[in-house]
């Protein structure tokens, strides 16, 4: 891809992510967007459905082709909801790449998959998705075909704990605390998770059933020898968005704050997008970029982590984009060198 550009398809371009994957392909110097679906906004500009991109593209949305085998593009992304993507990925050319940002093929067990998300695997296809958390799959990215684009608390969670599991010192129970805004339950509107219900309100929800449960500890056992019980609990944040973990482990032996911000800053030395920082994380900080910031304490063996990303960027699309530009070759961090507002 060093002369051209890559060729870009996004199904499902109406959504937080899809809106996400547009503000920051449109300024992709290595990308050209050649077309975005959004089959109820089908002949609308981009830029009159997402006011934010107004005056910077004249792309009109597009209903999703009826025959994906003639696709011509090189990557394409599925920002669609669950179960959407099992059918159309096995429809693309041969050539295409895919990078999906649903749980459609996160989960490698077809009966855990049955139980969380109640749809079936996509069959032999599924076995050639790499999951795609860049910077701890970052080798098998660089030559995958598909990526499953991880979930946005699983990044969060993923990224504050596999550090301390790859260390093995580990022990007992990881529980960990996750609070997220309301642009995680989408763009569209429903009962108990519409903004004006959320705005003033903090809650839990999914208590013990949270699809990305599965997920995290599927990938923690890659990451290491994890065989410790994992409890995860999930929150609604009164803001709309960021998510931030707070993490509670325990080791086998005792740790300083130096031990263990030595074990964080060796396992993420060429991660450019996670930050070691001081006293704690501040979703405010990471707010639009696809920064993770983390910050790690201890007072002998007990430990707490903290950890803190946009769930629209990091959690979904800004990582999916640092993905695909492993898949082509490219400077990880091209195009996604966004900062941040302040506050």
């Amino acid at each position: 891809m060093a002369n051209s550009k890559i060729r870009v398809a996004i199904f499902g371009g109406s959504g937080y992510g899809g809106s996400e994957l547009l503000r920051i392909l449109l300024a992709h110097p290595s990308a050209e967007i050649v077309i975005v679906t959004a089959n109820e906004h089908a002949g609308k500009p981009v830029g009159a459905v997402h006011k934010n991109l107004f005056g910077l593209t004249k792309m009109i949305f597009d209903t999703a082709p009826e025959d994906l085998s003639s696709l011509d593009v090189d990557v394409a992304f599925f920002a669609l909801p669950h179960g959407q993507a099992l059918s159309l990925v096995p429809q693309l050319p041969s050539k295409t790449k895919v990078i999906d940002l649903s749980g459609d093929f996160r989960l490698d067990d077809a009966g855990i998959f049955k139980e969380f998300y109640k749809l079936d695997h996509a069959g032999a296809i599924q076995s050639e998705f790499v999951y795609g958390l860049t910077e701890t799959n970052r080798e098998a990215i660089r030559s995958a075909h598909y990526i499953a684009n991880p979930g946005c608390f699983a990044t969060a969670t993923l990224l504050a704990l596999s550090p301390m599991v790859k260390s093995g010192l580990l022990t007992g129970k990881i529980v960990v605390d996750a609070k997220t805004g309301s642009s995680g339950s989408g763009a569209k509107p429903a009962a108990n998770t519409h903004h004006p219900q959320r705005m003033n309100s903090f809650y839990a929800y999914k208590p013990f059933t949270h699809q990305h449960v599965p997920e995290i500890e599927q990938h923690l056992h890659q990451v290491g020898d994890f065989e410790n019980e994992l409890i995860f609990m999930t929150h609604s944040l009164p803001v709309s968005r960021g998510i931030f973990a707070s993490c509670y482990l325990e080791t086998s032996v005792n740790l300083t704050n130096e031990d263990i911000g030595n074990i964080y800053e060796s396992f993420y030395q060429e991660a450019f997008f996670v930050r070691m920082v001081d006293g704690s994380p501040d979703i405010n900080w990471v707010k639009t970029t696809n920064f993770c910031d983390i910050a790690s304490y201890t007072n002998g063996k007990q430990i707490v982590v903290f950890s803190a990303i946009d769930n629209l960027v990091k959690g979904a699309a800004g990582q999916a984009v640092q993905n695909m530009n492993l898949m082509f070759g490219i400077d990880e961090t091209t195009g996604l060198r966004m900062m941040g507002t302040n506050p």
